[in-house]
């Protein structure tokens, strides 16, 4: 799993790279714990994270105008999480906390169709 940043306007320094991985990358375990051990291994190997930050325009004196953006493609969807703010970091925390709330979403919606899928397998078994 991969962070792939890029970034529009700005100049991408490694202490804003180090803080996107720091903060992006804690979003990893979010992930992991959605699918088990043996489906790990496979689904690793095609999510990564496309981080995209920028500058909205150079013209602007008040207002957010900092965006950062974050999408994830996993198994049966797309996640993207955007922010606006003054701040660059403060948009990036925002961002963050925005693909938390969407990935634990579906990380819900992952165990409920597991739970289903076996209360189905349970009912055709009883009625055999």
């Amino acid at each position: 799993m991969k962070i792939i940043i890029k970034t529009k306007i700005i100049e991408l320094t490694p202490a804003i790279e180090e803080f996107i991985n720091e903060k992006i990358g804690g979003l990893q375990k979010f992930v992991q714990s959605c699918h088990r051990d043996d489906e790990w291994e496979r689904v690793k190997s095609t999510c990564d994270f496309f981080v995209e930050i920028e500058k909205e325009t150079k013209h602007h004196r008040k207002g957010p105008y900092f965006k950062a953006e974050v999408k994830i493609s996993l198994p049966g969807k797309t996640i993207v999480a955007a922010a606006n703010n003054e701040d660059l970091r403060s948009a990036i925390v925002e961002v963050k906390d925005e693909m938390q709330q969407e990935m634990k979403k579906y990380k819900a919606k992952m165990i409920e169709a597991k739970r289903r899928e076996l209360k189905k397998k349970r009912m055709k078994a009883q009625v055999i």
